[in-house]
């Protein structure tokens, strides 16, 4: 069979040695031959070769492999290759900075490299795959309300929820949580990160985002908008009060859905939450007084389309049971 065939059937490590490689676009028949040989080898040594050399291997990995490269220089001659990887790393020394200021990412010693890869960036795949499933579900269940609530208005396009609140939902009641938890969150200590370096599988194979977890957190807001729909509607459909009082208002039961949708997502954003810093609970608990404040200060001082729906609706007792077993039934599976 061939050299890389035989190479595979072997045990052990090997390593690869080139001095100076001729340019892969002179002889493309070679490409795979060369790949095919350095990918069942444990080091591939490749010197005294060109700045474009450099490149051309990374650009030559990217092509035929699916994997992310990284590149990692301290010179000039190295930003050629540091451009062309996926990630670049640059080295500030002697060599100057030409590293460095081409280069994604700077180290002052090659030894950094490690914790850069096994903390700072497990760390930094963790939190963003956390981020984005926690954002897609809580748009799919804000979003989704209005989709329940047009079967209820003859599909008029009238939305549930008041104008205001969807203008500011994703910019002040919903955001500074989930971004405090993409600045802050872990799930081991450094220490744990250096000592089991299996913790970086799951970014190898993309484990914590790709299509099965996106249609998990879109099934999660389709079934979280459809309880936050149904359960007040169940609660407040032909509702009286005490004195006779119709609270099954259009405006009174936006407030309602809208008040019991930012509780959720803002509790469901604390249990995902697994490292807790004053910083969590500044944004958490403070975005849920946020949402009271402003819905209040927005309403009675500039007179909103809502003024008193709320006010109104916490008066009764229903809100509060409402409220606690929507949250109840959303979370406690979770």
């Amino acid at each position: 069979g061939s050299l890389a065939e035989t190479l595979g059937d072997q045990q052990g490590g090997f390593a690869l040695v080139i001095n100076g490689i001729v340019s892969a676009r002179s002889h493309p028949d070679m490409e795979l031959a060369f790949l095919g040989v350095a990918e069942h080898c444990t080091s591939v040594i490749c010197c005294r070769v060109t700045p474009l050399q450099k490149a051309l291997v990374v650009e030559l990995v990217k092509k035929y492999k699916d994997a992310v490269s990284l590149a990692i220089g301290d010179g000039a001659n190295d930003v050629s290759m540091i451009k062309a990887a996926d990630i670049g790393v640059g080295i500030s020394g002697q060599e100057g900075m030409q590293a460095v200021l081409a280069s994604d990412y700077s180290i002052a010693q090659f030894r950094y490299l490690e914790r850069l890869l096994l903390v700072h960036g497990r760390w930094s795949y963790y939190r963003m795959c956390k981020f984005l499933r926690y954002f897609f579900y809580k748009n799919f269940a804000f979003t989704l309300c209005h989709f329940w609530y047009a079967f209820f208005c003859g599909f008029s396009a009238q939305t549930l929820l008041e104008a205001g609140f969807i203008a500011v939902y994703n910019l002040f009641y919903t955001s500074l949580p989930v971004l405090a938890m993409a600045y802050f969150d872990q799930d081991v200590e450094p220490v744990f990160a250096h000592k089991y370096p299996n913790l970086y599988y799951p970014g190898h194979r993309s484990l914590l985002f790709n299509y099965r977890q996106f249609t998990i957190s879109a099934l999660q807001g389709f079934v979280t908008s459809m309880v936050l729909f149904m359960i007040p509607m169940g609660a407040y459909r032909d509702k009286t009060d005490d004195y006779g009082l119709v609270l099954a208002d259009h405006y009174l039961f936006g407030s309602v859905v809208a008040t019991i949708l930012v509780i959720v997502v803002t509790a469901q954003v604390a249990l995902d939450t697994s490292y807790w810093t004053v910083w969590n609970h500044i944004t958490i608990w403070g975005s849920l007084i946020f949402y009271f404040l402003l819905t209040f200060f927005y309403n009675y001082v500039f007179k909103g389309q809502h003024i008193g729906s709320l006010a109104t609706a916490m008066a009764d007792t229903t809100f509060w049971f409402t409220t606690l077993l929507t949250t109840v039934v959303l979370l406690l599976p979770v």
